[in-house]
């Protein structure tokens, strides 16, 4: 179990100076996998056979004193939204069930040729739809802090397998939050990237929906970062800076740093635990020397804007609709209608409402480096609920609406990491919402890594694995 919760340098350590060899690490994982996944069901397709082949060619380019890819030996699980080669893939759909892709997704092809080795695929919501990770094809995943809770979503699989310990490193992506709140339901890191900072195959100009790397500390997760981002000609919108920008000391004074602060975003309905939370954690950026100010951005027509684009990306799957429409769960279905149903007039407006709403935050991260607010608006709810449809006597009128603490950032285009921030009275986990600057991403891991740093919340094991810290 020691080798399932080290650090992914730490592991690398280990395995160039040979103390212990790509095989044990990959061995002990799949043991781990073994004895947990059967309770909480994160790991949806193992490929055992492959990773020990894999460890075995790893362990010999080390006997042979080889120069050594960054993530050489590492075990992470890929989202099942993501095509891997010879591996099926199902998107969470049934219409996938035996989908075997013959070609590896982008972010798949840099974690294999920077040395990971793939466990298998996580689960995932059908076609990553909505923050509660359950499909027809696999069932649902529970939360390790309490098998009663959902774990969020729709990287739930991948959040689950790193607080469990059966993976090392995991892959997600984030449209209205799938990074975030995740992480912040199973106390681990999300870092949702600036669109283009994690290209993406295929020559769609679409941002909203970004990849990006998830793990248990923010600097395993800055030197995923630094293998998975870097310019790609297949993508339109890649940005050009290199990914080793993000594997170096993430250490800094943060002294007279100015921060803004919300426990609530302008008025949106918050759990109070959650609200605490997020005062709480402000001693801890006062004793790094920040200077805080309690203050929102204004998002008026984030709402509208991101669920007309949200729409529109669904739009796509207005054929499927049509032939499989009995195999779709009921949210998919109306976020299809809504795509197909809406107007240019109605995109028109969602791009002028979200130009607008760029504008003032520029403005306002002109005076702040940074915001800090809440992931999401609940702690985890009990898995026998799809989604949350009252917040603070405050009716949700969708199945996306309690989560606009997640996507009222997303549709600013801005970088933003969950980072571990606490438990509720029974033992949930919370997480804390931290919002850079513009393609700030690397100024958002060192101040995510000082807090981490003082807090040590990313400790706490989860009960399926034993309650522990360091």
């Amino acid at each position: 179990m020691d080798l399932c919760f080290q650090p992914v340098k730490e592991l690398s350590r280990l395995i160039t100076t040979k103390e212990v060899s790509a095989s044990e690490v990959v061995e002990a994982h799949l043991k781990q996998i073994e004895r947990v996944n059967p309770v909480v069901n994160a790991v949806v397709t193992l490929t055992a056979e492959t990773a020990l082949e894999e460890a075995k060619a790893a362990d010999g380019l080390v006997a042979r004193g080889g120069v050594v890819p960054p993530l050489h030996g590492i075990p992470v699980i890929h989202k099942d939204l993501f095509d891997t080669k010879d591996v099926r893939t199902t998107y969470g759909s049934p219409i996938y069930a035996d989908h075997i892709p013959d070609r590896d997704a982008l972010i798949v092809d840099r974690l294999k040729k920077a040395g990971a080795i793939s466990l298998g695929k996580s689960n995932t919501p059908e076609f990553g739809a909505g923050s509660q990770t359950f499909n027809q094809v696999f069932g649902r995943t529970l939360n390790p802090y309490d098998l009663s809770r959902t774990c969020g979503g729709s990287s739930g699989g991948a959040a689950v397998s790193l607080a469990a310990g059966m993976t090392a490193l995991a892959d997600g992506s984030d449209m209205g939050g799938s990074l975030r709140n995740p992480a912040n339901f199973c106390n681990v890191v999300g870092l949702r990237t600036a669109a283009g900072r994690v290209p993406t195959r295929g020559g769609s100009r679409q941002n909203l929906s970004v990849q990006g790397p998830m793990g248990r500390t923010v600097e395993d997760v800055a030197l995923m970062l630094s293998v998975i981002a870097g310019p790609d000609p297949s993508s339109p919108i890649a940005l050009e800076t290199s990914g080793e920008i993000f594997d170096q000391p993430l250490d800094r004074n943060f002294t007279g740093t100015k921060i803004a602060w919300s426990d609530d975003l302008g008025g949106l309905p918050i759990d109070a635990e959650i609200k605490q939370m997020v005062r709480n954690g402000l001693s801890i950026f006062e004793d790094l020397g920040c200077e805080l100010t309690e203050t929102s951005p204004d998002f008026t027509g984030a709402d509208e804007a991101f669920k007309a684009f949200r729409a529109w990306s669904f739009g796509h799957r207005a054929d499927q609709l049509e032939q499989h429409r009995d195999q779709m769960k009921d949210t998919v279905i109306w976020n299809i209608e809504q795509g197909i149903n809406q107007s240019g007039q109605d995109l028109a407006r969602a791009d002028v409402l979200r130009s607008e709403l760029y504008n003032r935050m520029s403005s306002f991260f002109g005076e702040y480096e940074y915001l800090i607010c809440p992931v999401s608006q609940v702690p985890p709810f009990s898995i026998d609920i799809e989604w949350i449809t009252e917040i603070e006597g405050q009716a949700m009128e969708t199945y996306i609406d309690w989560m606009k603490s997640c996507y009222f950032i997303s549709i600013t285009g801005l970088p933003a990491i969950s980072v571990p921030g606490g438990f509720t009275e029974n033992g949930l986990p919370m997480g804390l919402q931290i919002v850079g600057r513009p393609r700030s991403e690397f100024s958002l891991l060192q101040m995510a890594f000082a807090f981490e740093a003082l807090t040590g919340f990313h400790k706490i094991r989860p009960e399926v694995v034993g309650n522990s810290a360091d």
